[in-house]
This record gives C-alpha cells, structure tokens and sequence, in this order.
C-alpha cells in the first residue's frame, strides 16, 4: 500500500492556515472560500500549534451557545492533534483516522514543520484509485493484454 507522500504528490501540499487570534467567524469564511473542511492553526512565525474543523465548530461554538465573531480560534481549536509523516503508509493513516474518529491528518517532517494535511476523503481516493489500478493491470493480465 502507498504511503502519506503519494496522496500529497498527486494532491499538493498547499495548506490552509489560521492564526489563533483570528475569530471563529473568520475561519469558518475561509473554510467556505477554500471549500475543505479543517484549517491548521500557525502562529506568526509559521509554527504549526494545532487544527480548526468544522466539527470544533459544532461541539465548542454553536452546541455551547457561543459567538463565533467573538469566540477566538485559539479558545476552540485542537491543540497538539495526531499527525503523521509522509513516511507514514496510507494503512496506518486509516487506522488512525477510524479509532480516533478524526477526518483530517496534518503531515508534518522531522523538525514538526507542516508540510501537508489529508483528509478521509484523501485516504478513500488514493484507495478506490490504487484498487482500480491492480484490477486493470490483473485484467491485462488474464487476457494477455497490455494497456
């Protein structure tokens, strides 16, 4: 099975980010203009210090009767997430995902630098797409054809 650095080397490793002292208003506008579904959290100097999703926003803004235009990304966000390499096989990404019930994995390197993120989404496609890829070639195989 493929590892993290497949998905990002067909996807990119553009990320998104916020900073903590932007408004959860603010940060759901990017989600939006973005279409994706988490940012990462950096502060001023790039440094990656946690994630904003969607669902942050359901269960600590709008399920506590929060603000989000006062409500600060830094009072919500999820500090210190489970991250992985690129290093990491596309397996283990899924494992991770489904016992912690997470839909999004920041990719960070060696010195915990951002270099990336994935989402369920992500994980699904490298799969279907990698599955297609060895039934067509066993297909070729079988009827002695080539593609």
């Amino acid at each position: 099975m493929g590892k993290v650095r497949n998905i990002l080397q067909a996807k990119g490793h553009a990320v998104y980010s916020i900073r903590p002292d932007n408004t959860v208003f603010e940060a759901l506008q990017m989600l939006v203009d973005r279409n994706v579904g988490a940012l990462t959290v950096v502060d001023e100097n790039d440094k990656f210090l946690g994630i904003f999703s969607e669902r942050d926003y359901a269960r600590r803004v709008i399920l506590k009767g929060r603000a989000s235009k006062e409500t600060l990304i830094s009072e919500i966000m999820t500090e210190r997430p489970i991250t992985v390499t690129e290093e990491d096989s596309i397996e283990d990404c899924m494992v991770k995902m489904t016992d912690k019930r997470i839909r999004h994995l920041p990719v960070t390197d060696e010195q915990n630098r951002l270099v990336g993120l994935i989402s369920i989404g992500d994980v699904v496609k490298f799969i279907i797409d990698d599955q297609r890829y060895i039934i067509t070639s066993l297909e070729c195989y079988i009827s002695g054809t080539h593609t």
